[in-house]
């Protein structure tokens, strides 16, 4: 890894975790989706700089479609905008701290006192490959249906959440006010 490379690892490892802590410290839901967008987008990004490619771009697609279909349905269901409805992102703070540090130390240490196997074998001349192989084999055609969907999805969510849209007017007149769907009339 050259020294360029070093850097760019090192800003995006610590873009991934500001970001990360910034789903907790925001106070709205949308803000914390596009925070959690931008941490995965870094890690994927880290992953491809220290070449783990397939993993790396599953990454950064799979994070922000995920995102990009939790905002929408965020928009549609809430009845609100909810990037400026502030709110608190944490609840019950002090039970999640404590599960949280217990874990960590708990798989902390199981990794670092378990004795771990030897290796048998060489390992494979392109790693990622042979990851994306074991991951996707057999599942590539759901994969592929399941884009489609989400994409589907992702559309028609923004049809239902918009109630009127700029093809609601009189004709070709765009300085017409458009007919409310609810009264009947002139919308207001």
């Amino acid at each position: 890894m050259s020294v360029l490379s070093g850097i760019v690892f090192w800003v995006l490892a610590v873009v991934a975790v500001g970001t990360g802590v910034a789903v907790f410290r925001v106070d709205s839901m949308a803000r914390a989706s596009y925070a959690l967008a931008v941490s995965f987008a870094a890690v994927g990004l880290a992953l491809l700089l220290v070449d783990l490619e397939f993993v790396g771009v599953i990454t950064v697609l799979m994070m922000t479609m995920e995102m990009a279909v939790m905002a929408v349905f965020m928009v549609m269901f809430m009845g609100m905008n909810p990037a400026l409805v502030p709110m608190s992102m944490t609840h019950g703070t002090r039970t999640p701290a404590v599960l949280a540090v217990g874990c960590f130390l708990l798989l902390g240490s199981g990794s670092v006192l378990v004795p771990w196997p030897a290796r048998d074998g060489a390992p494979a001349p392109d790693p990622t490959a042979v990851l994306g192989v074991a991951l996707m084999e057999s599942k590539m055609l759901v994969m592929l249906t399941v884009s489609a969907v989400l994409f589907a999805t992702v559309v028609a969510a923004l049809c239902l959440a918009a109630a009127r849209t700029r093809y609601d007017r009189f004709g070709d007149d765009l300085r017409s006010r458009p007919v409310d769907p609810v009264r009947g009339g002139v919308g207001r």
